[in-house]
């Protein structure tokens, strides 16, 4: 069973709506000027337009169930929406899923009640966190078919950092192997920020700094340090861990990573 302390949300809904405000305009850009059939480095076997397919997909499930007011899972998953055939204009159609999502968030309170499928407190305010990443991810992938792509705004890739370790590993989507065991501290320089990560096996617990629970060792076995940004894409797998400056066990590095 997963257990998470010190997890604290780093953003607020202004702050995740105007990275959206900025990262989705960016991405359409990127997609214009490189072309829809440009091939994604960072994403294997997609294209530019499967880029903006899966985003604005992802926009019409969460504008399906978000405003509902409730929190019962939806009846459609994600993936019924992922495998409608892309629109034939996918531009206006991602025009569309934008203005649309970014409507429904802009009005939507953050503590009205919504499903998730994390193991936390049902909010609407989940989504816009968990949307202003995926958008800010999405269009890096999307700059990297140019060869260059610009680095996550660090207030925003350090709230990315906080997700992926109080929302992504306490809700079981674990990418890196579930056997290790030990003590991993993740340091963003450009934000002064260090989290401290438990692993015990399939166990994972956030730590504040110099919190203890028990009798272990927590010496820490591997730290990993570099930009918000770095951090926030090593963890979901855009990015080598070579990226960072790795001391100790480069395997307890992986086992964080969640996608």
């Amino acid at each position: 069973m997963s257990r998470m302390h010190g997890s604290k949300m780093h953003g607020s809904k202004e702050m995740w709506l105007g990275a959206m405000q900025t990262d989705g305009p960016a991405l359409r850009a990127t997609a214009v000027t490189t072309g829809l059939s440009v091939a994604v480095p960072s994403r294997p076997e997609w294209t530019v337009a499967d880029l903006l397919h899966h985003l604005g997909a992802t926009y019409r499930w969460v504008h399906a169930h978000v405003v509902r007011g409730v929190t019962a899972q939806p009846d459609r998953p994600l993936s019924a929406f992922l495998e409608e055939a892309p629109a034939s204009d996918i531009l206006a159609w991602w025009d569309e899923q934008f203005a649309m999502i970014m409507s429904t968030l802009d009005v939507l309170d953050p503590d009205m009640p919504a499903w998730n499928w994390a193991p936390q407190a049902k909010r609407a305010g989940f989504w816009h966190r968990r949307l202003a990443h995926e958008t800010a991810v999405t269009r890096w992938d999307g700059q990297m078919a140019t060869g260059l792509a610009e680095p996550i705004e660090a207030k925003l890739a350090a709230d990315g950092v906080s997700e992926a370790l109080d929302t992504f590993l306490p809700a079981g989507r674990r990418f890196g192997p579930a056997v290790a065991a030990g003590l991993v501290a993740l340091h963003a320089t450009d934000v002064e920020h260090t989290w401290h990560v438990r692993l015990r096996g399939e166990g994972v617990a956030l730590l504040d700094t110099e919190t203890i629970f028990d009798d272990d060792d927590l010496r820490t076995r591997a730290m990993a340090t570099g930009t918000s940004s770095d951090l926030m894409l090593a963890l979901h797998g855009r990015v080598d861990v070579d990226v960072l400056d790795v001391t100790g066990d480069v395997a307890l590095i992986e086992a964080v990573r969640v996608s």
